[in-house]
């Protein structure tokens, strides 16, 4: 029999059992068997729990897709409607990081928002989310379809892993924008990347250089959380029905058509009308619909 005796000796919830499996005899292997599978059946289920425990952070992370700087409108408007959203449930929200274009879109953004529940009820907004409309930089008034991905990443109180420091290079910079003298002239926002799967972040909302690099290393360690739970899933799908409403980021997920005053959740193949109340952070009827919808699939 060769197993690791010591993951249940330094548990609390099995240190007994692993005491008293210790001082059976050699021979009493029945007894042993039992013990041991009760042992086993104890850590598997805390492990679980561990992993399944209700996140009440966040990182919500918008992307901008196909479209040009039409697509980086979009992933703005998208961001601030989940912040207007997060204000609407009096949960806190901050912009981390932003990486802007021309047109003051977001190329990318980090967002943190924390609240009761808050990834319990964000969790399915991950994926494409897709934009049909005429930009007011188009004469010809032709429709252009663009889109921007969302991620929403919990922030766990335990991780499967651990990060380890010669696997990071850090780097120090100015913060550019709004934040004040002390931002502008002290080197406080901070970019990771994580050498081994090359999964760079940033952030830059706060004022010192130990704040930025704390925030950066919390998405670093949802982003990588996210990674792992993303291969677990593949491995275990028989095809990609099985992965609705999981953290695959290349599944569209909604169409937002201006023109018809109408967003369509193609999961459930449901619609809303009123797009702009719904840009101004009130899509709790999406959310609610589409959370009880997926939650049961």
């Amino acid at each position: 029999m060769s197993f690791d005796i010591d993951k249940y000796k330094n548990n609390p919830k099995t240190a007994y059992l692993a005491q008293a499996f210790l001082r059976l005899s050699p021979e009493d292997e029945e007894s042993k068997q039992l013990m041991l599978a009760e042992m086993e059946n104890i850590f598997s289920s805390e492990k679980m729990q561990e992993n399944n425990e209700i996140a009440n952070e966040i990182i919500l992370e918008v992307r901008a897709g196909a479209g040009g700087e039409e697509a980086a409108l979009f992933a703005k408007e998208l961001a601030n409607m989940y912040i207007l959203y997060a204000g609407l449930r009096n949960w806190n929200a901050m912009i981390l990081y932003a990486s802007t274009s021309a047109l003051d879109g977001y190329k990318e953004a980090a967002i943190e928002i924390k609240g009761k529940g808050v990834y319990e009820k964000l969790r399915f907004e991950t994926g494409v989310h897709r934009i049909q409309r005429v930009p007011e930089t188009e004469k010809m008034g032709r429709v252009h379809t663009s889109t921007a991905s969302v991620a929403i990443l919990p922030i766990r109180k335990k991780t499967k892993f651990e990060i380890k420091p010669a696997d990071l290079h850090i780097e120090f910079s100015r913060s550019g924008g709004a934040g004040g003298q002390n931002v502008n002239k002290v080197e406080t926002a901070v970019r990771i990347v994580h050498k081994p799967t090359g999964i760079e972040v940033r952030s830059t909302a706060e004022r010192s250089q130990l704040k930025n690099r704390e925030k950066a290393m919390s998405i670093l360690s949802a982003k990588l959380e996210a990674k792992l739970e993303e291969e677990d899933a593949a491995k275990h799908s028989l095809n990609r029905k099985t992965q609705i409403g999981t953290a695959d980021r290349s599944e569209k997920i909604r169409t937002y058509n201006i023109l018809q005053d109408r967003i369509t959740d193609h999961r459930i193949k449901k619609s809303w009308h009123n797009i702009e109340k719904i840009m101004k952070g009130e899509i709790e009827p999406i959310i609610d619909t589409v959370g009880k919808c997926l939650s049961v699939v």
